[in-house]
Order: structure tokens, then C-alpha cells, then sequence
């Protein structure tokens, strides 16, 4: 507690917090009035929440969270150091050792794999670069990609795909592109002819995502405006009329958590907006947010507003500089405009919003872990219930979707809730959006009706890339599943997909060709599970180890006793993290592994005997939104 802050550091967290009052919380001369009032209580502690920025305020200013700057965070904040540090060290953004100003983060997750990250890795080290391998970066689409995190008055900048050139001007001039989500992004949207009956991105690649009049001019803020004119009661029967669910892998009934909220009595009431992507191969919310960032404000504002709340946050992943930075300047130009604030639109109803980044961490997709990372906590699940409607984030009854569910909204008031539930099928409605990526021609997130058949997505990409014949199709994303060639022509539905023992999740659809070594994915996975645990609940902190272990003595055939044996204890493994681990991470980390075990054959499994009309469970828990 003796180190103090250096300069740079001091001075990002005066610029977040404010300069400090007295030298209670830091001031570094006493003032009179030190030694006989002190500010604490309740009061200091209020701010916890602030704790996460003023964490990304040292990284950003030092490049690490040295024990100065610690300090001087606890001391503004009130917050023990004990705990300051394990929120610190609890996301993979954070470092609390001392490193290089610019770190290169270079995806080493499914798709990037595919592509040959392991030779960015070996590049970069060669050149002496400070390089972190990463789990996915949300750009599969434009694969292998990195993101270099930086100190100083530069700010983080991702860079996709990673090309010889692009690299080369990286390491020799430190000149590199930004990963602007362009015509590869949403292929579908900058093509004239496949454009036509877009809904979710009709107006991607058509409005320029850094103005508010122009987003105006292609009937943005229309659907706030018939919200406010004909009130939050209509606007929640139209959402429950359109039978609109979740887009985070639960579905469950927008209109359903939206009233639940409306009628708590407990105030204030908040409303959040998940932009915490974090699932491998899924990327489809980053786009909209790079692309169409006011349609994700106005989206959370008829939220807030209908469900009775005066403030909403958005909580953005923090490996998405664009998105963020472009969300931040939407916010700003709608409170400019007076479409946040204390009276809305001009109707009376005031609503405002914050955004918060995360610090790289998956489990906080996952939304009581997105409150507590919210309430400067470390991102760990609750128990339930009670449930977020009820006691959410502050403890206060919260509403939560994600950035997709959000969007919807617009579009079913646009056209009406019934003609909105007409599109798709009758249980599951309207428009959806997928991240194709691996080894399809045209990768990128394309939007379709639900009742979509896989092998029409897949098509509507394409096809596999060089005319090669898939060998599996990862659906749902890494809680998800693999299906094979012999179930292309599924439909993408919900009651299909409960039928068929497979899940939408959030939307992946990553290809594997014939090529493709599905042993060394399923290792990925258990990594990547076993890296993103929070280590709360034994089942899932044990079972993750245990699962990747066992997988790794069946590549290197040294198992313990036989093949079955082994595959015998990962199924035992698979049915203890399912059915006691708190949350969705834990309940899915070995739905891929099974899947491809059962369905495929990998590692010597058998025929689809073991999850052949079994449900795989979806993240019901995690990614609820």
C-alpha cells in the first residue's frame, strides 16, 4: 500500500473519476477540512461500480495495473485492494505485470486456426513482437485476425484478415488497416441484387454508420417515435404479438421479460443491452454495432422506455474498438439530438444510457456474471432465482437482450407485431441473422427466415470453399454442436432444433471441409473452456481440466486403459458439468466435444447412438439475452 501512482496513470484516473475531493481519496495535499471530515460510507462505496473503467484507465495509460496505480484506484473508490486485485486479474485484458506498451493479440480460436494463425504467432514472436495467442476476436469472417493493445494516446486497433503484406507493414512501419466491417462482413447487404428483402441490415453499406441525420434519411428513429406517440402498453403487445425470442441461444420470449420488468414495483428499473459476443465464430452483433450503430441505441431506448426504465448501459466486448468507438459517438449525437435525456423525442419520458466495455472474458456473455462485472465485481453467475427481472443489476429489477434481439424490435414495429410473427415459423418468427466463417467461400453474416435449411445457408455463402465436400458443420457456435454432411437439409428453427437434438445458439455456422482435422478442434474447444471457466463451481472448474486432459491422451494414444474407458469418463464428465455446474458455460463446455464424439466418429467414437434424439442443452443460462 506504500507504492503510489506515477503520473500518466494518475491523471487517466482523474480524468474518469473526477480530481479527488480531499486526501482521503488521494488528494496529494491535505486540505483544513482532512482532519476532521472524511468522505466514506456509503457514499464512497457507490462508485464500485466505476471500478472496471478506472482498471481499463490504468491499462490504457500504462499498458499494465502496477501496484501504484492500484492503490490509488482503491483509495478513490473505497474498494479493498484485495479486491480490486482479483477483479483485476480476473479478465484476460488486464495485466498485473509489468509488459510492453503494445501487445499484440493474435487469434489463435476455430477459425483463425483455419487460417494459419499459428504462422502470424511464429512471425510475430520471431520479431521479438509481445504476442498473446487469444481466443476468438469476433472477425471469423476475416480470419486470422489480431488486436494490438495499446498504451498511451493510441488507442486499440484490430487488424483482418492478416495477410503477408499486412504483416509485413505491421512489423516494419507499424502501419496496419483497420478492421472496418466492409462488403465481407455483410456480403448479402452490399449486393444489389441479394440486398432486396433485407430487414435486420437492410441498411448496412447504405447509411454512413458516423451520421445521425443520415440514419434519419433511412428511417431511423420512426419506430421510437410510434413507440412514445402511442405508448409503452402498445408497444409491449406488439412485441408479445410478433412471438419475438432471444437471439442469445434461450429464446425466450422478449415480450414475456419485457412485462415481467414493466410490472415490478421495486424502482429504479434498468435496462441492458448485451454486446458481450463472445461465443467462437460468432460476430454478427459486432457488425451491426461497426455498421448500423444508431439502430442499437434507439432499439435499447423503446426498451428502457417500455419497460419503465430511466437508464440502460450497453456492455461491449472489449476486444471491439470500432464498435465501441462508434457507439460512444451515436450516444452522444442522440443525446445531442434529444433522443436521450430527460425528455425524449420531446414526449416527457426520460431515458439515458452508459456504455461500459469488458476486459475479455466470455463468462460475462452470461447475465448475472455481465452485473456483477457491471457492479465492479469479478464476472462470476449467480444463482437463480431470483431472476434478473426481479433482481438484477444494483438489485433492481433489469431487463437484458442482446444486440440482435434489440434490433428486431424496429423492424417488428415497423411492420406490426402480426405481420412481424407471420415472417419464419409459427414458433419461431421473424428474420435471423448467421455468422458463416471456416471454410465457405463467402464468409460474413447473412440474414434468413427461420425455416431455413442449413444446407440453404450454407449455399447462399457459396458454398464450401474450392468445391470441397464438408465434412462437419459446428452449429450454435463452441457450447454448441456439430452436425454432419448427412444433415444439411435440418431446418434452422427452434422447435427443430429441440426436436433434432442440435441448437441455433448464437447463430455460428462454421464449415469444415473434408480437409479439415476435427481432433485438433475439439482440443481448441476444450481449451478454450477450460481457459474461460471462472473457476467458481467445481464441476465446471474440474471438469473443464479433466475434459481437455482426457482428450489430449486420446490424440497422443496414452490412455488410461482402454479407448472406451476414455471415452466412457468424458461422457461421466459431460453429464456432471451438464447437471451441476451454475451456469451455461459449465452445463455446455462439452456439447461440441460429445457431438463430434457421437455423431462423427472423432477420437474413435462411435455411430450417433449418444445424443441421437437426446436434446442437446442449450446455453439456457449463459448468453440468456
Amino acid at each position: 500500500m506504500q507504492a503510489g501512482p506515477s503520473a500518466a496513470e494518475r491523471a487517466a484516473v482523474d480524468e474518469l473519476l473526477g480530481p479527488p475531493t480531499s486526501a482521503w481519496d488521494g488528494a496529494l495535499e491535505r486540505s483544513e477540512f482532512d482532519h476532521r471530515v472524511a468522505r466514506g460510507g456509503a457514499d464512497a462505496r457507490g462508485d464500485r461500480d466505476l471500478l472496471l473503467p478506472a482498471l481499463h484507465a490504468l491499462q490504457g495509460a500504462a499498458g499494465w495495473i502496477s501496484p501504484g496505480g492500484m492503490n490509488y484506484v482503491c483509495e478513490r473508490l473505497t474498494v479493498p485492494p484485495a479486491e480490486a486485485y482479483g477483479v483485476a486479474t480476473f479478465y484476460a485484458m488486464f495485466s498485473v505485470e509489468e509488459r510492453p506498451p503494445t501487445v499484440v493479440h493474435v487469434c489463435d480460436d476455430l477459425a483463425c486456426r483455419r487460417a494459419g494463425a499459428e504462422t502470424v504467432i511464429d512471425r510475430l514472436r520471431s520479431d521479438d513482437a509481445t504476442v498473446v495467442a487469444s481466443p476468438c476476436l469476433g472477425l471469423c469472417e476475416r480470419a486470422p485476425a489480431l488486436l494490438l493493445q495499446r498504451a498511451g494516446d493510441q488507442v486499440d486497433s484490430a487488424l483482418a484478415p492478416v495477410t503477408d503484406d499486412a504483416l509485413e507493414g505491421l512489423i516494419r512501419d507499424g502501419v496496419w488497416g483497420d478492421a472496418d466491417a466492409g462488403p465481407e462482413s455483410a456480403p448479402q447487404a452490399w449486393e444489389a441484387a441479394s440486398r432486396e428483402g433485407l430487414r435486420l441490415l437492410r441498411r448496412i453499406g447504405a447509411v454512413d454508420p458516423s451520421s445521425i441525420d443520415d440514419y434519419r434519411a433511412h428511417g431511423g428513429y420512426e419506430a421510437l417515435r410510434l413507440a412514445l406517440e402511442h405508448g409503452p402498453e402498445w408497444t409491449l403487445r406488439e412485441v408479445t404479438d410478433s412471438k419475438l425470442m432471444g437471439r442469445g441461444g434461450a429464446a425466450f420470449p422478449t415480450g414475456v421479460k419485457w412485462k415481467a420488468v414493466a410490472e415490478q414495483p421495486v424502482r429504479p428499473h434498468y435496462f441492458v443491452c448485451n454486446a458481450d459476443e463472445s461465443e467462437p465464430g460468432t460476430f454478427k452483433d459486432r457488425v451491426v454495432m461497426e455498421q448500423d450503430p444508431f439502430a442499437v441505441i434507439e432499439a435499447l431506448t423503446i426498451a428502457g422506455i417500455t419497460t419503465g426504465c430511466e437508464r440502460g448501459y450497453v456492455y461491449i466486448r472489449g476486444e471491439y474498438p470500432l464498435a465501441t468507438e462508434r457507439l460512444v459517438h451515436a450516444i452522444e449525437e442522440a443525446r445531442r439530438h434529444g433522443f436521450l435525456g430527460d425528455d425524449v423525442f420531446g414526449h416527457g419520458a426520460a431515458f439515458d444510457v452508459e456504455l461500459r466495455r469488458g476486459a475479455g472474458a466470455y463468462i460475462c456473455g452470461e447475465e448475472t456474471a455481465l452485473f456483477n462485472s457491471l457492479e465492479g465485481k469479478r464476472g462470476e453467475p449467480r444463482n437463480k432465482p431470483p431472476f434478473p427481472v426481479q433482481r438484477g443489476l444494483f438489485g433492481k429489477p433489469t431487463g437484458i437482450n442482446n444486440v440482435e434481439t434489440l434490433i428486431n424490435v424496429l423492424e417488428l414495429l415497423r411492420i406490426g407485431g402480426r405481420a412481424y410473427a407471420g415472417i419464419g415459423t409459427e414458433g419461431s418468427t421473424g428474420p435471423r441473422l448467421f455468422c458463416l466463417s471456416g471454410d465457405v467461400a463467402a464468409p460474413g453474416v447473412y440474414e434468413h427466415p427461420h425455416g431455413v435449411t442449413l444446407r440453404e445457408v450454407i449455399d447462399a455463402s457459396g458454398g464450401v470453399r474450392d468445391g470441397r465436400a464438408p465434412k462437419a458443420v459446428l452449429l450454435g457456435g463452441a457450447a454448441g454442436g456439430f452436425v454432419g454432411p448427412d444433415r444439411l437439409d435440418v431446418r434452422l428453427t427452434f422447435e427443430d432444433a429441440r426436436e433434432g437434438g442440435y441448437t441455433l445458439g448464437s447463430g455460428v455456422v462454421m464449415v469444415f471441409g473434408d480437409s479439415a482435422d476435427l481432433s485438433d478442434t475439439c482440443l481448441r474447444i476444450a481449451r478454450f473452456f477450460r481457459d474461460e471457466s471462472c473457476g467458481q463451481c467445481v464441476p465446471c472448474r474440474v471438469g473443464t481440466v479433466r475434459q481437455e486432459e482426457a482428450l489430449h491422451r486420446l490424440v497422443q494414444g496414452r490412455t488410461l486403459g482402454s479407448r472406451a474407458d476414455e471415452l466412457a469418463l468424458l461422457e461421466d464428465v459431460a453429464r456432471v458439468m451438464r447437471d451441476a455446474s451454475i451456469c451455461g458455460l459449465g452445463q455446455t463446455a462439452a456439447n461440441a466435444v460429445q457431438s463430434a464424439i457421437a455423431s462423427l466418429g472423432v477420437f474413435g467414437g462411435g455411430e450417433a447412438d449418444a445424443l441421437e434424439g437426446e436434446a442437446v442443452p442449450t446455453r439456457t443460462e449463459a448468453q440468456e439475452s
